[in-house]
């Protein structure tokens, strides 16, 4: 046990190393804001408005629009580098979240409303689909294993799981303090301040690509590789597991408000992160005979057994029970998906690759908000938590399907220098 925590300890190093301390730093700092608007939504909107229908709405548009230009945001950081790209979306997503928090403190319609979400969505930089895309660049030039690349992922899931605890905390303590908006200001100040830095580090050429040959000619646009059919396998899967999770947020939103304790809505997600955010670094220790496919094989079974448990919760005690118990499977299922993704894609669209990826999860929670909100307004906490259930059984019947592909060929990272320039600093 000992040995194994010292490998898993020496490979995190070597991570680190690659990336520098500086840059996972930033990338979380930089995809808080992220967790921010998308829980806090529908509290922000149901506190405004005064209804949890109109809240799942607005949150879904806002979702909605994030996966409508999350591909479009990782393809061009594929052909023009990360820079220009997340500096560009970091500035202009601070200023719709600015516009749409304003907008919803001043009861606008409901369409409006839905504008602004969409705008705030569609302008969100990506940092977190983009840092993996890096870190496994980084870590790639290097020489570096397949035991180190999932290592990567784990510690980019990790830092979601981390950003999804820390941003509901924010938004229930900015309405403990008086109102979610602040915590909406704050994410605002946080995109541009950090997703800023995160665009300017010196790593942020390392997902340049050129062709395998230094002479070789640059391909037409037109002649791009196709998305092997495993990608979409795994993004149709992380489709289903954004279902359950959207099925779990509605869930436990009503849940609370049922049993009058709204406020702890932001604490029972918070408990289910921590548990994940654990299980989701240990991830790093699991040898690599327990290949990937069939890792998502048995996260996704898991999953669907344990989300069961919510079904029939009726107190807070038992809610928080379940949550924490459900929050063990959660990490796996997505860094496995990540993984999954991250060895079928071709090498020159990578960012692309990940971007889809974040988006098809995001899609899925996204609608089922919307949805599973009026269902646990019209038939109860129990309707929405069955729509996750039954969710993560589809997504084991499409990870049954799932074959983990060789990594892609084809291209190869360029090395800011043989050294590694890209350290944080």
């Amino acid at each position: 046990m000992a040995q194994a925590a010292g490998g898993t300890s020496a490979t995190y190093r070597e991570v680190l190393g690659a990336t520098g301390a500086l840059l996972p730093a930033l990338s979380f700092f930089g995809r808080l804001p992220v967790a921010v608007i998308q829980f806090g939504s529908v509290l922000l909107i149901t506190r405004t408005s005064g209804s949890l229908a109109t809240g799942g709405t607005v949150a879904c548009a806002l979702a909605l629009g994030q996966v409508a230009t999350g591909p479009v945001v990782g393809r061009l950081a594929d052909r023009r580098g990360q820079r220009s790209v997340v500096l560009c979306c970091s500035l202009l997503n601070a200023l719709a979240i600015t516009c749409y928090t304003l907008g919803a403190l001043a009861g606008l319609p409901t369409p409006l409303l839905v504008a602004l979400g969409v705008l705030a969505g569609a302008t969100v930089p990506g940092i977190g689909p983009l840092a993996r895309a890096r870190g496994v660049a980084l870590v790639r030039r290097g020489g570096a294993d397949e035991r180190v690349v999932n290592t990567v992922l784990s510690l980019e899931s990790t830092m979601d799981e981390l950003s999804f605890v820390l941003g509901p905390a924010l938004i229930g303590v900015a309405a403990f303090a008086g109102h979610p908006a602040y915590a909406f200001g704050a994410a605002a100040l946080l995109v541009a301040g950090c997703g800023s830095a995160f665009a300017l580090h010196p790593t942020a050429t390392a997902t340049t690509v050129r062709p395998a040959t230094a002479h070789a000619p640059r391909e037409p646009r037109s002649r791009r590789p196709r998305m092997p059919r495993e990608v979409r396998l795994v993004r149709l899967g992380l489709v289903l597991l954004g279902v359950l999770l959207g099925g779990c947020g509605a869930g436990i939103t009503a849940l609370t408000q049922k049993l009058g304790q709204e406020d702890q809505a932001g604490l029972v997600y918070a408990a289910m992160g921590v548990m994940s955010a654990v299980v989701g670094l240990s991830m790093a220790a699991l040898p690599e005979r327990f290949g990937l496919a069939l890792r998502w094989r048995v996260a996704t079974a898991a999953a669907a057994l344990l989300s069961l448990l919510l079904i029939g919760t009726q107190s807070m005690p038992g809610l928080y029970v379940a949550v924490t118990v459900f929050g063990a499977v959660f990490a796996p299922n997505l860094i496995t998906g990540f993984g999954l993704t991250e060895r079928a894609v071709p090498r020159e669209r990578l960012a692309e690759g990940m971007t889809s990826a974040a988006s098809a999860f995001v899609g899925g929670q996204a609608v089922t908000l919307a949805v599973a909100g009026r269902l646990a307004e019209s038939h109860g906490p129990a309707a929405a938590f069955t729509v996750g259930s039954v969710a993560a059984a589809l997504a084991f019947g499409v990870a049954l399907l799932v074959k983990a592909a060789p990594a892609a060929p084809g291209v190869t990272p360029v090395a800011a220098t043989p050294s590694g320039s890209g350290r944080g600093v």
